[in-house]
């Protein structure tokens, strides 16, 4: 299983085009292989893929707001992240406070979901917490939007939300394109292994559902790549 690096990890590092670009041999340097966007600064995916290609790095998927996925922008999304050598794109979140915010997001990203998968991308969703907060019907918006689209599955929201990791990835394994691992100490974001979620738990399931990238995304924030390089260490040792 090879590792990636969801790039919110470092946004205190990123204000720039050049910063961005700067990342990646740093990050091939640290052990990663791939890289997950959020956000290009305005750079063409030529000139991203290149300077990808020149790291020995390669694009794993990307978080991208919703109107992306809408029908009129969609064709331009999949093309651009055709150029990175993208086969999954995503979402970091949308609305879903209400049934109906909830009912919306889904349309958009069914509709985009089923048109980018005749042209062999797969969409997913990553979640927070709150997609676990019940409507007052008792349905949960994870529910509706499991069914809409696929899923990347932030492992340490899960553990906020007191969902059984493991369990969950196992019910949803068909739906599983990938999944981010992260740890905190209750809700206060932690490297990698200083924390309280079952990250064992978290590679286990990784493994049995056979999925290519593991990926790392560290929300500690204002330590650069300090905390990033302490989770790559466990990840050496426990992957």
């Amino acid at each position: 299983m090879k590792l990636s690096i969801q790039l919110y990890s470092l946004r205190d590092m990123i204000s720039t085009a050049d910063d961005l670009l700067a990342l990646f041999p740093k990050l091939k340097a640290m052990g990663f292989d791939g890289v997950e966007f959020a956000g290009y600064y305005d750079l063409s995916a030529d000139v991203i893929r290149t300077a990808l290609d020149n790291a020995g790095l390669v694009a794993t998927g990307c978080h991208v707001p919703l109107e992306h996925y809408a029908p009129e922008n969609l064709q331009a999304t999949i093309d651009f992240h055709k150029q990175l050598g993208l086969s999954t794109i995503g979402i970091g979140g949308a609305p879903h406070s209400d049934p109906e915010d909830c009912a919306e997001t889904c349309a958009i990203l069914s509709q985009a979901y089923a048109e980018a998968q005749k042209q062999g991308i797969t969409i997913y969703y990553h979640n927070h917490a709150s997609e676990f907060m019940p409507f007052d019907d008792g349905t949960l918006p994870m529910d509706m939007l499991k069914q809409a689209c696929a899923l990347e599955v932030d492992t340490y929201w899960l553990h906020i939300a007191d969902v059984d990791i493991y369990s969950f990835l196992m019910e949803n394994a068909a739906r599983v394109c990938h999944v981010h691992i992260k740890d905190g100490e209750g809700a206060t974001p932690t490297a990698l292994g200083e924390g309280d979620c079952d990250l064992h738990a978290v590679v286990r399931a990784a493994k049995t559902l056979n999925l290519e990238w593991l990926i790392l995304e560290d929300e500690t924030r204002h330590q650069g790549l300090d905390s990033v390089a302490k989770g790559m260490l466990w990840l050496k040792e426990n992957v």
